[in-house]
């Protein structure tokens, strides 16, 4: 019998349309011999899935769908939304409650990866990765212009403790430019992370479990025209080149499987996950950024381009995803 399958898309946050892309990517890889797709589009003011030019709102009570008189309720969730509510815990928590599986991390860890401090922390208590030094600032509480400058030397990146697609985001070279780059990333959220700038090459890598094993993807390496890889630079087309598979050597090459999965499975991550580092050109050793438990993946996207680097299909790597969901998923309490 064919599962039904919900897919949701869309959002709260300026990562909106990215969303959607994402979800047909997803959409049209998913093998509709197997799956009954729902697609559901996620926004503050509804939540709904369109059918025969009609809109079917969500029964929130229990996630259910009312479709020519006949109620559909879910197998499982397959999440695309970037940022909030299905980034950051919120959108998890829900379907916690209702024990319906899906397949992103959990709400505990999707709360800590948003929050690029929090999450740093964390992970340098590992002891496996170097981290940037970084200054945390949070809305209504003083700072000062000299501490900041006393702990971190320039140029820093200034950005939103919990944003995605660099929105946000600026790379400050001057003391002029510190307090209207604070002021830009406050826009976007209460909480701005100050970070000092690492001198390298950008490399990024996808980590996946499916069929009870953890896989690495090829990694990319980023090359932006841009001073650094913005929101322009993430979906412009000619601005940043994406190099899939990275030419690095063999030992970076396992150093960053090596460490992405040691991270993926001590913050117990789940689903499609993508981790951002930068390989410091003085000393190549290798810096962590960030954890995307949601990355991106309309049709050129990172993501996309390491599946068909390792000689996958997308329907065969979207399936392993959901077949794996549906098989292994554990709530948080049970």
């Amino acid at each position: 019998m064919k599962k039904n399958i919900a897919l949701i898309a869309g959002g709260y946050s300026g990562e909106y349309v990215i969303s959607i892309q994402t979800a047909e990517t997803i959409e049209k890889n998913l093998d509709n011999t197997l799956y009954n797709i729902y697609k559901i589009i996620v926004t503050k003011d509804e939540w709904c899935h369109e059918a025969d030019g009609k809109r079917i709102l969500v029964d929130k009570n229990d996630f259910s769908l009312t479709v020519n008189g006949n109620k559909v309720t879910f197998d499982c969730v397959f999440i695309a939304i970037h940022g909030a509510p299905g980034e950051d815990g919120r959108l998890q928590g829900y379907l916690d409650m209702l024990r319906i599986p899906y397949t992103t991390c959990n709400s505990i860890v999707s709360a800590l990866t948003f929050n690029k401090s929090y999450c740093n922390k964390v992970v340098q208590s590992f002891n496996v990765v170097n981290i940037a030094n970084s200054v945390h600032l949070i809305k209504g509480e003083p700072y000062s212009m000299g501490a900041i400058l006393d702990t971190l030397q320039l140029p820093v990146f200034v950005k939103p403790n919990e944003s995605g697609s660099s929105l946000g985001v600026s790379k400050v070279k001057s003391v002029e430019e510190l307090l209207p780059a604070i002021e830009k990333a406050f826009k976007e959220d209460n909480q701005v992370l100050v970070e000092e700038f690492i001198e390298g090459r950008e490399l990024t890598i996808g980590v996946y479990k499916a069929n009870g094993y953890l896989n690495a993807l090829p990694a990319t390496e980023i090359v932006s025209k841009n001073e650094f890889f913005d929101y322009e630079a993430k979906y412009t087309p000619g601005v940043t080149n994406e190099i899939t598979p990275a030419k690095i050597d063999n030992s970076i090459k396992e150093q960053l499987e090596s460490k992405a999965m040691y991270i993926y499975r001590h913050l117990n991550c789940r689903g499609i996950v993508r981790m951002d580092f930068i390989m410091q050109r003085s000393t190549n050793k290798l810096f962590f950024l960030e954890v995307n438990t949601m990355p991106g993946q309309s049709e050129n996207s990172i993501v996309p381009q390491q599946v068909r680097a390792s000689g996958r299909s997308l329907k065969d790597f979207y399936g392993e995803i959901l077949e794996d969901c549906m098989k292994n998923f554990s709530f948080i309490s049970n």
